[in-house]
């Protein structure tokens, strides 16, 4: 979205300003809401649907005429900052959000991330909505980071459920990359798989994110012949990668991973190597999806020329914090009165069809309501597009 400019006023330290000479003066203030998180490098495509998702939303509002908080209605601008999926490029994001004034921020993407900024986010009065798992940044003591969607040690279970009923499958390998996120988000399948009563055969086989002949790697994981190969937190760069590779030394067992994914960038990398790819997809179907998803889904598309599936979960952070402000309107300079209204809090969901609510959710996971209540939506790749495998939720 190209940016427009603004001349601060008294109302700047909330976040709310009044367009500048160089732009004709808007009717209505303006709300800012960031992002800081990756769109650039492998794992781009996750933090490019954040960004897009929330411009899309933005200019939808704005366009029919601005989103109302109590008595003001406000046009809402997206301020965007790419972390470059560096925790110190997070941590100066987090902080130009607080130069900027303002307290609710998507992002970031992954787990160091979304770790680094914790201090930066308490200590300014910023509550934000990561992409990413560890449980430390939702359990109290901590309260400003809300999961932004379903975590890995969640729908990693019901994968492996389903696979075990539908499929027979009896045996998991896990290869990870060599940083903090899939180590994590291999850990977690692991002890998962266990628990189902899984054998694994394999968990210790890693990857630098920088690989590009994956052969060597997935040949002793290939020796083990798993039922399941779990690629733990992999990248949508690297995934088409470890798909082809396993397909060509003679795999023939299901892959799966717990991350989302992008069709086209397996359709690239992959073709038909990826038919019966398991990810984790958007939060919507098209049984789910409403009127209001139908037409996101269309206006996301003539603003960028494509479309990303996971979107359809990346829509949810910024109607949250919205719809949450505007159950509260002092949370607009007050994150501890969007924190107190998080536990009540119930809207109507206007991305499902039916009764759809938007709530928080979490309390099994982590004790508090830290957590966007999202469908899980689990997809399977078939011949360029994504089809639903099936449907669940989490609390």
């Amino acid at each position: 979205m190209q940016r427009r400019s603004f001349v601060k006023t008294a109302m700047a330290a909330v976040a709310v300003t009044a367009i500048g000479a160089t732009v004709a003066v808007a009717e209505n203030p303006v709300l800012k809401i960031g992002f800081v998180g990756v769109t650039s490098g492998p794992a781009a495509a996750w933090g490019i649907s954040n960004q897009r998702s929330m411009e899309t939303r933005a200019a939808w509002i704005n366009e029919t005429g601005g989103y109302t908080i109590g008595d003001t209605t406000y046009d809402i601008e997206i301020v965007s900052f790419d972390d470059q999926k560096d925790p110190k490029r997070a941590i100066a994001g987090m902080e130009k959000m607080a130069q900027e004034g303002i307290h609710y921020v998507v992002g970031p993407n992954v787990d160091d991330g979304a770790a680094a900024v914790r201090p930066v986010a308490e200590s300014n009065g910023i509550m934000y909505f990561p992409y990413a798992f560890p449980k430390s940044l939702y359990e109290a003591p901590a309260s400003n980071a809300v999961l932004g969607m379903v975590a890995n040690y969640q729908s990693g279970p019901a994968i492996y459920k389903y696979l075990m009923a539908e499929e027979g499958v009896k045996t998991v390998a896990f290869v990870a990359a060599n940083e903090s996120d899939p180590l994590s988000q291999r850990d977690g399948g692991v002890e998962a798989a266990k628990a189902l009563g899984l054998e694994v055969v394999s968990d210790n086989v890693t990857y630098q994110v920088d690989t590009t002949d994956f052969t060597p790697v997935l040949t002793p994981v290939m020796r083990a012949r798993p039922d399941l190969l779990v690629l733990s937190g992999v990248s949508p760069a690297n995934a088409p990668q470890l798909i082809r590779s396993a397909r060509e030394l003679g795999y023939e067992g299901i892959i799966s991973t717990e991350t989302a994914q992008d069709a086209g960038v397996l359709a690239e990398g992959a073709g038909d190597l990826a038919n019966g790819f398991i990810s984790v997809g958007g939060a919507s179907t098209p049984e789910l999806a409403s009127p209001a998803m139908n037409e996101f889904v269309q206006r996301y598309t003539d603003m960028f020329g494509e479309y990303n599936d996971e979107s359809n979960t990346k829509v949810y952070a910024l109607e949250y914090i919205l719809e949450t402000l505007k159950a509260d309107p002092a949370a607009i300079t007050d994150v501890n009165a969007f924190q107190a209204t998080m536990d009540t809090f119930e809207a109507p969901n206007p991305f499902m069809n039916g009764d759809a609510k938007l709530r928080y959710v979490g309390m099994t996971s982590f004790g508090q309501k830290r957590q966007v209540a999202v469908p899980l939506v689990v997809n399977v790749y078939q011949n360029g597009t994504f089809e639903t495998l099936f449907v669940a939720e989490v609390d």
